[in-house]
């Protein structure tokens, strides 16, 4: 992890665990991943970005989350996204607030491998 890794947990240090295992399985399962840290967010990239994590607070917002952002061709239908977006055709922004550990179960990970394939095709 880089100091602006972890610079960037500063305002919410309890993230930061939850953080660390989403990190873990990304660059596990993507070793050639890129993570760009920015002011409002971190984005895992290959090609391109497919999953960005921020800390800005959206309704229904635990004291401690991480809000995780992912890009696909469709929309998905899950009571565990909190809003979803279609900024252009063909291509929905998911965000999904992650409170616990055990949210970054397969069904994620599958989410998130379609992501960063779909980012691929751009």
């Amino acid at each position: 992890m880089t100091e602006d890794e972890l610079l960037f947990f500063s305002p919410m240090p309890g993230a930061l665990p939850l953080y660390e295992a989403l990190s873990g399985k990304l660059l596990g399962q993507f070793p050639d991943l890129a993570v760009k840290v920015q002011k409002s967010q971190i984005t895992f990239q290959a090609r391109y970005g497919f999953a960005f994590v921020s800390l800005r607070r959206m309704k229904g917002c635990p004291p401690v989350f991480l809000i995780l952002s992912f890009g696909l061709s469709h929309r998905l239908a899950s009571p565990r996204i909190a809003v979803a977006v279609q900024p252009y055709p063909n291509r929905w922004t998911h965000h999904m607030i992650i409170s616990h550990e055990r949210q970054l179960d397969d069904e994620l990970m599958g989410w998130l491998r379609e992501a960063h394939d779909f980012a691929l095709l751009k």
